[in-house]
């Protein structure tokens, strides 16, 4: 299951993290979202030890979003070195995301 990471922790977990991060930018009343979750999850514990995976709820943490120009949901961002590395917006099939974090 991925972490949910906020505007409070956003710096040490994902900027400040070795390594790829995916950020999944979720929202709870988004249907593409509810879709996604499963995906994600299943890639959060294959890809332990190799990338992290966090979720971001938009509605709690709109700073976030905002400064990465999160206009729809989901929006999946992988930082690396804390720099956006790479992102799609909708609903991705598994290998695409997979992909991003190569």
């Amino acid at each position: 299951m991925s972490e949910v990471v906020s505007s409070s922790d956003f710096q040490s977990k994902v900027l400040d993290a070795q390594g790829p991060v995916l950020v999944d930018f979720f929202a709870t009343w988004c249907g593409p979202c509810k879709m996604l979750a499963p995906t994600i999850d299943e890639i959060a514990g294959e890809q332990a030890g190799k990338a992290t995976v966090y979720k971001l709820d938009i509605d709690q943490s709109p700073d976030i979003a905002q400064k990465y120009g999160v206009m729809s949901v989901p929006t999946l961002i992988v930082f690396e070195n804390g720099q956006v590395k790479k992102q799609a917006v909708g609903v991705q099939p598994k290998q695409n995301i997979l992909s991003m974090l190569a």
